[in-house]
Order: structure tokens, then C-alpha cells, then sequence
């Protein structure tokens, strides 16, 4: 009977406030995260309940120990799951994987940070909630656009907006590695770090 190892999609995305101490980094059984933004982590307990399920295996640990009445083990830092997980084809129309796709930069202006998103030719004009028709925007680009068409606004789009691929969103979120890197974490991750020669 296969294993359910569909929590591991997502359980990471869902329980943020249980990865401040001793996340484990989850691998598919390719070695390969499930996920670069946000970062495939599990919190320490879920990973030693996943070893105790004989659902992953542990990679590498960290120094500090959880003990039961019965058994010891040192708490996971890597761990890799023992059943494939076929990566998603389809990629979610969402706010975030929007923002992902744009990496987080109004498409007209470049600015980073309170980002909205903007209809490129407006609802009001027949534009459709699209991939290709929604990107980006910071408000005083969003604002100076208004309900006008492109060519009218005096803006001129980064880029055209497109269909990411999940390859598209996972090369992306490999541009933005999390403030915390566990040292056991690096060899499993490919960001852009300099070698050691």
C-alpha cells in the first residue's frame, strides 16, 4: 500500500510558527527540495514523527537530542523522503506565485516592496484575471495607471507577463534563499554560494 506523502507538499507552507527551532530541511527522494520559496522545512517534531513512520530518512542532524521513555534520537536537520513526490504541473493562479513570478519588483517601475497587482489591459476595457493579462505593480504605479490602456499611461512594462511553469516559479524561488541556512542545509539547496577552492 503507498505511503500518504501528500502532507509534505504542503505541511510546510501551513505551520510557519513550528520552524523557529530545529526545522528539518524535507528532500524528495531525488535529493532535491520540495519547494525553494518557501523553503521545504518541517518543524522538528513533525520530522521525527515522520522517521518513526518509516517515511523519511535521516540525512544529516543536529546536535541536540529528544528522548522519550523508550527512545533517543538526535533531532533531523535533512531528511529525505523514501517515496518520490511527483512535482506539481499545474501552477496555482495566486497572488503569491504572481509575485513569485514577477520576483517581487513592480513590472513597471522595478520598485520593491507594498505590491498590488495590475490588470495590463483593464477589466474595464474587456481585460481578463490572467497569467498573461495580470502583474505586479507598487501603488503609485498601479495608481498612475488607473483604469487607462498601457499605451495611454506613459508606463512601459519590464517585461511581457506570461504562464510561469512550476520549473519557472522553482528557478525563481531559488533567487531568494530564507535569512537562516542551517550549515547541514547547503550541499542540498544549489542557491548561488561561492565555492571553496
Amino acid at each position: 500500500m503507498p505511503r500518504d506523502t501528500g502532507d509534505f507538499r504542503t505541511q510546510f507552507v501551513r505551520e510557519p510558527g513550528g520552524l523557529k527551532h530545529f526545522p528539518a530541511l524535507v528532500l524528495n527522494a531525488d535529493f532535491r527540495p520540495l519547494s525553494y520559496y518557501p523553503l521545504s522545512l518541517l518543524p522538528w517534531q513533525e520530522a521525527v514523527k515522520a522517521v518513526f513512520l518509516d517515511r523519511v530518512s535521516i540525512i544529516a542532524e543536529y546536535d541536540e537530542v529528544v528522548r522519550s521513555q523508550r527512545h533517543e534520537i538526535r533531532m533531523p536537520s535533512v531528511v529525505v523522503l523514501k517515496d518520490y513526490v511527483k512535482p506539481r504541473k499545474r501552477v496555482a493562479f495566486t497572488r503569491f506565485n504572481l509575485f513569485l513570478r514577477d520576483e517581487f519588483a513592480c513590472q513597471y517601475c522595478g520598485a520593491r516592496g507594498d505590491l498590488t497587482f495590475d490588470h495590463v489591459v483593464p477589466r474595464s476595457k474587456g481585460g481578463i484575471t490572467s497569467w498573461e493579462n495580470v502583474v505586479a505593480a507598487c501603488s503609485p504605479c498601479n495608481l498612475k495607471k488607473a483604469n487607462r490602456p498601457l499605451s495611454r499611461s506613459g508606463l512601459r512594462l519590464r517585461r511581457n507577463p506570461r504562464r510561469p511553469s512550476a520549473s519557472d516559479l522553482h528557478a525563481a524561488g531559488r533567487r531568494f534563499p530564507p535569512n537562516h541556512l542551517h550549515e547541514s542545509w547547503i550541499d542540498f539547496l544549489y542557491w548561488d554560494v561561492e565555492l571553496e577552492s
